[in-house]
């Protein structure tokens, strides 16, 4: 591997560092390398997994803004980026057409939701990734635009082919890395496009400052076996942090100090993963600054996004303890047992010294039936609170698997959603609905052409 100068282009030859220099940095980076790709892939990745991950940034040729997945695992990657693409472009031109899009404008989204993925990092220097072809490469690359299909058919390197190839620039702005994917921006699009990301990701971050925030974890960030991308790679490229945890800040499990978000994040993700009660995704993820949030099955990773800005409103205090109270009414009968109540008032910051909370369980439950209503609580504590999302909105959805879109062809659904008065209880069969009420409990949404998108 060599370390060279931010001010080269890849495609230059005669302004390579100083032999010195480039047997100095050489030697460091090599070790660098080594650890990444321990740290992404472990001791025994098989073959198949790594060339699943070997793809480039491509676009749909039916939605121009729809990034496109060829196989399983690399969602890890390509669905953060979405992400990001989506939050950049909706945040510049709300109403815009994306059929209008040019492919200009749209590898240019693209240079800046990387380069926001690795501004997250906080990192003293930018250190970016790039592959060295060979003539092999050149002929079955296809250029810059090479389409889905000759991607698909490339031939590929192996894992310790692909290592061999690895260059590594280094610049000290941000400017610079984009300038410098702008002028190369087929180190993104070509067949070694995310996995380039990822490395550059950590090696800018720093190797040893992940392994830190992963420190309860020994698994690698990508299943050696299976292929997907660990919470703690989702975190990373989501956050800038490569915690284990969707919950808001740190806590304490047995002894065990346990990472998790630590701000409110500028996107946000739900997990249907939540519904069966495995994990807690904390008010930073649910409430984003921005209305796009990257969802979560147990195998894959989509995006649902919206023009409506109110979305990502912070919760009000009144919704905020709606969400708290439902929590404990988890087969959503919009009742609690009152002995829960004590427990209800603590979790949402309200007085909940024993004589109080009695005096309020028996005006609550002056029936002495042994429940109370959601309705009769949010009276109490919070009479006349407004919600802070509208009570109807529009919804887009994005898969980018390939053979998760009817024909394969990679498009943005869009939905009609509505907050009911009462939650709504999925059909085990939606699970898009299931990972939805997760936030919003009470949603219904009718979605154009059919039925719900797959999260799979």
């Amino acid at each position: 591997m060599q370390m060279l100068n931010g001010s080269n282009d890849t495609n230059s030859s005669d302004t390579a560092p100083n032999k010195d220099t480039m047997s100095a940095g050489s030697a460091t980076l090599d070790r660098e390398l080594a650890s990444t790709r321990r740290l992404l892939w472990g001791d025994n990745v098989k073959e198949d997994v790594f060339r699943r991950w070997a793809q480039g940034f491509q676009f749909s040729p039916d939605e121009p803004s729809a990034l496109v997945q060829l196989e399983g695992g690399p969602c890890a990657a390509i669905a953060p980026v979405q992400g990001f693409l989506l939050k950049i472009l909706l945040s510049e031109t709300p109403g815009h057409s994306f059929q209008d899009l040019t492919s200009e404008k749209c590898n240019s989204l693209l240079v800046r939701a990387v380069c926001t993925i690795l501004s997250q990092c906080l990192a003293p220097k930018y250190n970016v990734a790039v592959h060295r072809k060979n003539e092999s490469d050149a002929e079955t690359s296809g250029g810059n635009n090479h389409s889905v299909e000759e991607q698909s058919s490339s031939v590929y390197d192996t894992l310790e082919q692909f290592h061999r190839k690895i260059e590594v620039h280094s610049f000290q702005t941000l400017s610079e890395v984009e300038a410098f994917y702008t002028r190369n921006i087929r180190i993104l699009k070509d067949k070694y496009g995310v996995l380039l990301l990822l490395y550059s990701v950590i090696l800018s971050k720093g190797v040893a400052v992940v392994e830190a925030e992963l420190a309860e974890l020994s698994d690698p960030l990508i299943h050696s076996t299976y292929g997907y991308g660990s919470q703690g790679l989702i975190n990373l490229m989501l956050t800038g942090r490569a915690v284990a945890h969707v919950w808001d800040h740190d806590q304490v499990v047995g002894g065990l100090r346990l990472r998790g978000i630590e701000r409110q994040n500028d996107i946000g993700f739900l997990t249907i993963m939540e519904h069966m009660q495995y994990c807690t995704v904390g008010s930073f993820y649910k409430n984003p600054k921005h209305p796009v949030w990257v969802l979560a099955s147990d195998t894959h990773l989509t995006v649902l996004f919206s023009l409506e800005r109110r979305l990502a409103a912070p919760e009000t205090v009144g919704e905020s303890a709606e969400r708290i109270f439902r929590s404990f009414d988890p087969e959503g009968n919009n009742f609690i047992p009152s002995a829960a109540l004590q427990d209800v008032l603590c979790a949402a910051d309200l007085v909940s010294e024993p004589e109080y909370v009695e005096l309020m369980r028996r005006k609550l439950d002056s029936e002495n039936l042994g429940i109370i209503l959601l309705s009769a609580f949010m009276d109490e504590f919070f009479p006349g609170c407004e919600r802070g999302a509208p009570d109807t909105f529009t919804l887009h959805h994005y898969n980018g698997l390939l053979r998760s879109n009817p024909g394969a062809r990679v498009i943005f659904r869009t939905g009609r959603a509505a907050l009911l008065e009462c939650p709504m209880r999925a059909a085990s069969t939606d699970a898009m609905l299931t990972c939805l009420q997760t936030k919003w409990p009470s949603i219904d949404v009718v979605w154009d052409d059919g039925p719900s998108p797959s999260l799979n």
